[in-house]
């Protein structure tokens, strides 16, 4: 069980990487497939907080509070489950989920795999953007403020797709962990950074070099001694 969000983590294990964008993750979306078929006609009937709609959708919504977390159900044994704000709690709330149905009385594997299937993260960025003059200058830039305000903008590795506003403001989706999103923002900003455009982010400052390695400092110089009253003066002084 990690104590820490997986942003935190990451920054944490490569010490300090990317630290100026503030990364926030807004929604994790994960699958398990059981490989055992769930009846939704039973399960709707004895679950609460579940909505089920066949003519409309053909899986099962099913809604948790801790943590905030919403599923859909397959008859096929699948199980998505969104809104999640971290892998971790992802992981928890698709265990909640099977054992909900486990309680129906439908017998479920005991083990199975997650699936990260997409991360959504924001980020804010220290500068206004000229949407209209990206648009020109990227390739793979999609801007129509008619239909969006924002541009959609797309990079191949990792293979994610980044929201811009005007604002600074940045969401990152499609990403699979917390590091391809770092990794993303990173060829974002660079890219944006050649067309002119100023990004405060980066690598974090380089540590101070160990104690040991610092140069000594030079020792304190001494103040200047007063000179010596002179005698010859002292006794003139006298017989005046």
């Amino acid at each position: 069980m990690f104590h820490l969000s997986e942003a935190e983590w990451f920054l944490r294990r490569v010490g300090g990487f990317m630290t100026d964008f503030d990364v926030k993750v807004v929604n994790v979306v994960a699958f398990v497939t059981l490989g055992k078929p769930i009846p939704l006609n039973k399960l709707i009937a004895n679950i609460d907080n579940a909505e089920y709609e066949p003519e409309q959708f053909p899986g099962l919504i099913y809604r948790i509070t801790e943590p905030r977390a919403a599923a859909l159900i397959f008859s096929s044994g699948k199980i998505v489950c969104t809104g999640a704000k971290s892998i971790e709690l992802a992981h928890v709330a698709i265990e909640k989920v099977v054992d909900r149905v486990r309680k129906v009385g439908i017998a479920l594997p005991k083990k199975y795999d997650v699936t990260v299937e997409n991360i959504v993260a924001s980020a804010q960025i220290n500068a206004n953007l000229n949407l209209e003059e990206i648009t020109f200058l990227l390739e793979n830039a999609e801007y129509e403020p008619e239909q969006f305000p924002g541009l959609v903008y797309r990079i191949s590795k990792p293979r994610v797709a980044f929201l811009l506003f005007s604002s600074g403001k940045i969401i990152c989706t499609g990403a699979r962990t917390v590091e391809d999103i770092y990794d993303a923002l990173d060829k974002l900003r660079d890219k944006l950074q050649s067309i002119g455009i100023k990004v405060r982010g980066g690598s974090a400052p380089a540590a101070p070099p160990p104690r040991s390695a610092q140069p000594a400092k030079a020792p304190a110089k001494a103040a200047p001694a007063k000179p010596a009253p002179n005698k010859a003066a002292k006794a003139g002084r006298g017989k005046r």
